[in-house]
């Protein structure tokens, strides 16, 4: 049903080919799991077995042969690249008009598709931008199931969700696939293999180094898997057993932000409360909670990006009380929201622009920001040409890069493959370790396990449980310490 042979494809303006001599065919109703390093070519891959590239999307290729199918549905890494409307319940009703469904009928299918994925909701007529991160990704799920198409191109649709969330949709997709092709691009993959028959491993330059069944991959290649950073299962066990004294944190009882009866508004309405709480100076603080809790909104009025009640404050270090952006790393779950540049280089340069480091200082904290984050390579790429995981990289440097008291990173892990995760996470624990503070929200829980000193949980939009996490712990993961 999908083929392409002999498959060569190069982005404009690059020297190097991202495919070279490529050979891959798909028989109907097989599903196919693609794994590869960030940056290896798998979502470029997956567009072109679609046909989108070169048909939507102009980017020079060459192939032998290529087959295709008319019938397919995509779902994106970013889940507002393919809304084409304003309301949940008119994206749905799109996709059946095209269908040519009666409008008598459309009701009870639009229920029907959204439950299909869990977003359940009080108005199915409701903006998709009130949307959390997690809430739009089920709601691109279920715009693709309305459309019953023959073929399913699923790139990391679960990325976004919750732990309970991503074995819902993976149960559901399993139940809905049965008789249809489907091609994977997923990071989290321990709901994903009950689905799939087939994994194909990329390396770096986008060649298949492996082809088989997953048992057989996931033992025989475990070694490579985990030098080309690709996630398998089990692979935390196999990071916490090598990770040096994890578990040993400074305890410091200096305050950099408190709030009291805090609350932060979205068109008028509170969405997130805070009743009495403190964030120390040294804190590791995770966020967790369910999609649509509220942590993205926390995030935000901690960083007065909307408006909020009630009091916070900040002790920063050169200035008492203020919310000054200067001594705060801010990355948004869409990376994209925070891009002004032309260039990875360009956007780097723009944040020590407006911070403290002196100019001379520049070029060498660049240089070095980009090899740590793995964006070298790209760094003359405009950020909108990258991968939605070097996206996210490169946001995340936006932050780390000037002198900050306190890194808020809401979901920095998101789309990366198992090698960047751990190299971020270990350098967020040398950021803490230095004084700065981390709050991240994470759906991860072997983050909170191994790397959290605190952790806050967030529910119905208010902070409803604070834990202390600073204890020594032992080094296994508790698969049951976390519910989310």
């Amino acid at each position: 049903m999908l083929e392409v042979k002999n498959l060569r494809a190069k982005y404009p303006n690059e020297t190097s080919l991202l495919f070279k001599d490529v050979s891959l065919s798909i028989q109907q109703g097989e599903k196919v799991l693609l794994v590869g390093p960030s940056g290896s070519g798998k979502s470029t891959l997956l567009q072109i077995l679609a046909g989108l590239i070169p048909d939507v999307i102009e980017v020079p290729i060459k192939a032998d042969k290529r087959k295709i199918s008319e019938s397919y549905g995509m779902v994106f890494q970013d889940p507002d690249a393919q809304f084409c409307m304003p309301y949940v319940d008119e994206e749905i009703a799109f996709v059946l008009e095209n269908r040519n469904i009666p409008q008598q009928n459309m009701a009870s299918l639009i229920s029907q598709y959204l439950d299909r994925v869990g977003l359940q909701l009080a108005d199915e007529h409701v903006s998709i931008q009130e949307l959390s991160g997690g809430m739009k990704q089920r709601l691109a799920i279920a715009s693709v199931l309305a459309l019953e198409p023959e073929v399913l191109f699923l790139d990391e649709p679960t990325a976004m969700l919750d732990q309970v969330g991503t074995k819902q949709v993976w149960d559901t997709l399993k139940e809905v696939s049965e008789d249809k092709t489907v091609v994977i691009v997923e990071h989290k993959i321990d709901h994903v293999l009950p689905l799939v028959d087939r994994v194909i491993i990329l390396d770096e330059i986008g060649a298949i180094v492996a082809d088989g069944e997953p048992n057989d991959i996931f033992s025989r290649f475990r070694s490579k898997l985990y030098q080309y950073g690709i996630w398998y299962p089990n692979i935390w066990d196999d990071y916490a057993q090598q990770l040096p004294n994890y578990a040993q944190y400074d305890n410091v009882d200096q305050p950099i932000i408190t709030m009291d009866s805090f609350h932060g508004y979205y068109q008028k309405q509170i969405k997130m409360h805070v009743n009495d709480a403190v964030i120390h100076r040294g804190d590791w603080l995770a966020i967790t909670g369910e999609n649509g809790s509220g942590k993205s909104t926390l995030m935000l009025a901690i960083m007065q990006l909307i408006k909020t009640s009630g009091e916070i404050n900040y002790f920063l270090s050169n200035n008492i009380n203020t919310c000054d952006y200067r001594k705060m790393g801010y990355v948004f779950q869409n990376p994209e929201l925070q891009f002004i540049t032309n260039s990875v280089y360009a956007e780097l340069e723009h944040s020590l622009k407006n911070s403290d480091v002196h100019p001379e200082e520049f070029a060498d904290r660049i240089e070095a920001h980009l090899k740590r984050y793995n964006l070298y390579h790209v760094k003359d790429h405009h950020p909108y040409q990258l991968s939605i995981g070097q996206k996210k990289r490169l946001s995340v440097a936006t932050a780390t890069i000037s002198d900050v008291d306190i890194l808020l990173l809401d979901e920095p892990t998101f789309g990366q493959d198992a090698k960047n995760t751990f190299q971020m996470l270990e350098l967020f624990e040398e950021c803490r370790k230095n004084g700065i503070t981390i709050v991240m929200v994470t759906h991860q829980p072997e983050i909170v396990e191994l790397y959290a000193t605190k952790e806050w949980r967030i529910k119905d939009g208010e902070l409803m449980e604070s834990l202390d996490l600073s204890r020594v712990q032992e080094n296994i993961l508790k698969d049951d310490m976390y519910v989310y």
